[in-house]
Order: structure tokens, then C-alpha cells, then sequence
């Protein structure tokens, strides 16, 4: 009977996910449409190209902006007052791997190899596809600075002390926070989750080196957004980012919560704020070089900032959802290879249907 109730659960919970992907595809079908009908409006002398100072445009970049900064906030601190259906979280994060693996391969490398070829029709050289090994390289970078203060933290006979709870991706190894499990110690060592990194920062200098780390990739992320030539590229790259940011912080906040279940409101809030803070940070970049630049120096501005996106969010979507995903504190009926998959092949799948109407 119990197992008959988790099987129940588990297809509950990828119907969720399915409902989600529909409402995302139409979300994304309906601003395609405008977003034509403005790029044709704002169309600058006969070359059809869009205008980036155009205030519709910055008006969506800015919603964007706070709507991104309201909701990774929000699920930052929301395991603060509620809680979340760990299936959900399992599932949810694998379907937001597929929709940034999706995204990154058919949207932005496509986008930035289109501009690349427009401004150097000559050259055959892959300049999108080079360009995109080195934001996967410089974000890989950014995790070995993280790895390195982890590293650097653990040589502290406190930090010590307080990692030797277990916890793996914001799983405790044990009831009473000692874990005599080798294999789980063992992982727990390996561990790069953005929980495990925030609890073996030794001192305040580490733990804001840390975030400046992890808030990385997302400043790039919020660029995309601010670099985005029409409405609708700038909202279908809202969505697609914050399926990531908002699952990575509520993650963030229940194992913040895990390994220090009398955490005050304001530690929460602050670890949530700067987490939030990183991309609509990014969303401001973008902004004021679409406000400084035209011509080909912003469509040179947009290729290699979609190119190097485009590493980011492969390295992103491999690296941290895909292959570690969320881990629930306890075993959850979802939590099967057939489902993770089928999660992937969702995101995936809305992203390949987005794309008819992109193109």
C-alpha cells in the first residue's frame, strides 16, 4: 500500500513538471510573437535591426531584472517558514538541467555562431564554439577557487569540528550528526555543494570570497538577459534562468537550515540575498552596454557574451544539476534513474519545442 502511495506521488509529481513545461512553452510561443512584432517596430532604418536603446526593451530587461531578484530570494528563505516536497526539488532540478543544457545548444551557441558569421562572413574560424570552451574553462576556474577556500577552511580544527555532521548536498549523515559511514564521509570530502562550501568557510573573508565565487557564473547569466536584442529573447532567458536559481536556493536554504536548524532569519536572509543579488547584477551590465554601444560593436558585445553563456550554462547544467542534483534527506519514490531521465528529456523537450517558433 505504501509503496502503491509513492508510485502515486512520483507520477504526481512528474505530472507537475509537465504542467510547468506546457505553461513555460506557452509562455514562451506568446512573447515570441510580440517580441517580433516590437523587433519589427523598432526596426532602425532599413536593416531590420532591432533598437537596444528602445524603451520597451529596457522596460522588460528591468521586470526581468527584479522578477529574477524577487523569486531567488523568495526560495531562499521560504525553508525558512514552509516545507518543500523534496521529490519535487529532485525532479524540478533535473528538469531545470534539461531546459539550461536545451537552451545553451540550440538558443544561445545558435544565436552567437548566426552572429559570428554575419561579421565575419570570410572566416570559417568556430569563434562561438571557441568562445564557449572558455566560459565552461573560466567557470570550472571559479569552482576551483571555491574548492580552494573549502580546502583552505577544512585546515581549521573548528571547521573541522562542525563538517563532521556529513552532510552531502544538504543530506545529514546521521540522526545524531556523526556519521559512521566511511562512504558517506567520503563524499561528504568530495562535496561541492553550495551548502557543504558555505559550512566549511572558516572565517567571514572565506565565506565572502566564497559567495563572490559562487555568485560567478550568475553574473554571466544575468547578462544574457541584459544582452538580449528583443523582449521575448530577454523573457525566454528569464525563465530559463530562474528555473536554476530559484530550485538552487531553496536547495540552499533547507541544507542551510539542516546543518544549523537554529539559524537566525537574518544569516538565511543574507546568504539568500547575495545569491539573488548575482544576477539581476549581471541584468544591469547587460543593460548598460546595449545603452553604450550599436552596430557592430554590440552585435560583437552579443556574440561573445552568448558564447561565453553558453559554456556557463553547459558547465552549470552538467556539473551541478545534472550530475549532483538535489539530494533528499530521505529516499523519495522520484528519486529513480528513469525518472531523473524523463525529468531531462521534459526540459529538454520544451526547449526543442520553444525553438519552432524562434526560428
Amino acid at each position: 500500500m505504501a509503496g502503491g502511495r509513492a508510485a502515486a506521488g512520483a507520477r504526481l509529481h512528474l505530472l507537475l513538471l509537465w504542467l510547468c513545461a506546457a505553461a513555460t512553452t506557452a509562455w514562451a510561443h506568446g512573447g515570441g510573437g510580440g517580441g517580433d512584432s516590437d523587433a519589427d517596430t523598432d526596426a532602425d532604418g532599413g536593416e531590420g535591426k532591432p533598437d537596444l536603446r528602445a524603451r520597451g526593451l529596457v522596460a522588460a530587461k528591468l521586470w526581468c531584472l527584479a522578477v529574477v531578484f524577487a523569486g531567488t530570494l523568495a526560495g531562499g528563505v521560504s525553508p525558512y517558514f514552509m516545507r518543500w516536497n523534496e521529490a519535487f526539488l529532485v525532479l524540478g532540478t533535473q528538469f531545470a538541467g534539461g531546459v539550461f543544457l536545451g537552451t545553451a545548444m540550440m538558443h544561445f551557441l545558435s544565436d552567437a555562431n548566426e552572429t559570428f558569421g554575419d561579421l565575419v562572413p570570410d572566416s570559417s574560424y568556430p569563434f562561438a564554439f571557441m568562445l564557449a570552451c572558455a566560459g565552461y574553462v573560466l567557470t570550472m576556474l571559479a569552482d576551483c577557487a571555491i574548492s580552494f577556500v573549502v580546502a583552505r577552511g577544512r585546515t581549521d580544527p573548528a571547521a573541522a569540528a562542525v563538517s563532521s555532521g556529513g552532510l552531502e548536498e544538504g543530506k545529514l549523515g546521521s540522526t545524531n550528526g556523526n556519521s559512521s559511514d566511511p562512504s558517506a564521509a567520503d563524499a561528504a570530502r568530495h562535496d561541492h555543494s553550495v551548502a557543504s562550501m558555505l559550512r566549511n568557510a572558516s572565517t567571514v573573508g572565506d565565506s565572502v570570497l566564497l559567495i563572490a565565487a559562487l555568485c560567478f557564473h550568475s553574473v554571466f547569466e544575468g547578462i544574457a538577459i541584459g544582452v538580449a536584442e528583443t523582449k521575448a529573447d530577454a523573457w525566454k532567458a528569464l525563465w530559463t534562468i530562474s528555473l536554476h536559481k530559484i530550485f538552487a536556493a531553496i536547495a540552499m536554504g533547507i541544507a542551510l537550515l539542516r546543518m544549523l536548524p537554529n539559524r537566525p532569519f537574518l544569516s538565511c536572509f543574507g546568504y539568500a540575498f547575495a545569491f539573488a543579488i548575482s544576477s539581476p547584477v549581471g541584468v544591469g551590465i547587460g543593460i548598460v552596454i546595449d545603452a553604450t554601444t550599436q552596430g557592430r560593436v554590440a552585435d560583437w558585445i552579443f556574440a561573445i557574451s552568448m558564447s561565453l553563456a553558453t559554456g556557463i550554462f553547459i558547465y552549470v547544467s552538467i556539473n551541478h544539476l545534472l550530475s549532483k542534483g538535489y539530494k533528499p534527506q530521505r529516499p523519495v519514490a522520484a528519486d529513480t534513474p528513469v525518472g531523473r531521465l524523463l525529468a531531462v528529456i521534459l526540459g529538454v523537450g520544451v526547449i526543442a519545442v520553444v525553438m519552432i517558433w524562434d526560428t
